[in-house]
């Protein structure tokens, strides 16, 4: 057993389960190496929800070769049944020696039980190399299990001094193209995105993932609209390769508009009470939204929206794009508005920030 060499399998198992990051929700992305003499014998990684998981693919490849052999799992194997059999009863019957695991999964219907199975069949099982991998990447997945909530990215492109918009309204560009490829990518690896009323009737945007070189990826766009006030003309109910649409409104608000975005494909859905001053439940809004099987969501509306995310702390992420101009005035639109924090205590700070530059901008990422 050597320490480096383990190090080194689990990074390759890693290095695979990546590949698939934001295509296998309601599933958590894992990579599996099978080694054996110290040749890799075989690979696999969990592409998408209903497809093969990691081991199962490792083992495939592998064959007769996988018995007396160690397996490198980026998390534990699962022992129930999904839209796949069980991963747990195909390791055991391969003859694998040992199975090192990175991570527990978190997930009720196994955390501990596959490790457990795996110890009862005589197998030497370890886990928790490189754990702190795991938890970065399937950080989304781990909220969903053990919360019934989506993981929830706040993403805005500002001003230096904090402006989504000029006092008029205007906010296209803000940042540039380098930010808006940068922001496709984010959106690449989420399975909903959600913008407010005002946005959606403001920039009519069609919140398509646009990536040159990678396959489109369909995500729910949803669109958070009391009064259903969204066209059935409007831009994204035109293109539904980009995925589906979910128009969230209060219950007795726009039957007659309700209906007619019905008609133009949309879904929609009623939540809450009626009355012209009731705001929509967010945090109800995402918990539905996880029952779904939604696990990763990207809010991408106007200052309105963005306030509302923050005081009531539903971000777990923020990725605040900055250019390096300054919008000023009282009336422009700001990221964080509302009554603000009344001391510095009480202010919301990013951990594990980092910096980093896209052409002309920067980049601010990390978690609240």
């Amino acid at each position: 057993m050597n320490a480096s060499r383990d190090r080194e399998y689990m990074a390759l198992a890693y290095g695979l389960a990546a590949r698939a990051a934001g295509r296998t929700s309601p599933n958590p992305c894992v990579g599996a190496v099978l080694v054996k003499d110290g040749r890799i014998v075989g690979y696999g990684f969990h592409e998408a929800a209903g497809k093969p998981h990691a081991e199962t693919i490792a083992l495939e490849r592998a064959g007769a070769a996988a018995a007396g052999a160690t397996l490198y799992i980026t998390l534990e194997p699962c022992v129930h049944w999904g839209r796949t059999p069980p991963c747990i009863d195909g390791v055991i019957a391969a003859g694998i020696a040992r199975v090192v695991v990175s991570d527990r999964d978190p997930n009720p219907a196994v955390d501990g039980r596959g490790l457990a199975r795996l110890r009862r069949a005589g197998i030497a099982a370890s886990v928790g190399l490189m754990a702190e991998r795991n938890r970065a990447l399937n950080a989304a997945y781990i909220k969903r299990v053990t919360t019934d909530m989506p993981f929830v990215t706040l993403k805005a492109a500002l001003s230096l001094d904090g402006r989504m918009a000029t006092r008029t309204g205007e906010a296209r560009w803000i940042t540039g193209r380098e930010a808006r490829a940068y922001a496709h990518l984010v959106r690449s690896e989420q399975d909903a995105i959600v913008i407010g009323a005002g946005t959606a009737l403001n920039d009519d945007p069609r919140l398509g993932v646009r990536l040159p070189g990678r396959p489109a990826k369909p995500v729910l766009r949803v669109v958070l609209d009391g009064a259903f006030r969204l066209p059935p003309k409007a831009g994204m109910l035109a293109d539904f390769a980009a995925g589906p649409v979910l128009v969230i409104g209060r219950a007795g608000a726009g039957e007659r508009r309700r209906a007619a975005l019905d008609r133009a494909g949309a879904e929609t859905m009623v939540m809450g009470r009626a009355g012209a001053g009731a705001r929509l439940n967010l945090r109800a809004v995402f918990k539905r939204l996880a029952e779904r099987g939604i696990t990763a969501v990207l809010v991408e509306g106007g200052g309105e929206l963005a306030t509302s995310i923050l005081e009531l702390r539903l971000a777990d992420r923020g990725l605040f794009l900055f250019s390096p101009r300054l919008i000023g005035g009282r009336e422009a639109v700001s990221v964080f508005a509302g009554r603000g924090a009344a001391g510095l205590a009480d202010s919301l700070r990013l951990r594990d920030a980092r910096l980093f530059r896209l052409g002309p901008d920067w980049a601010v990422e990390g978690v609240f």
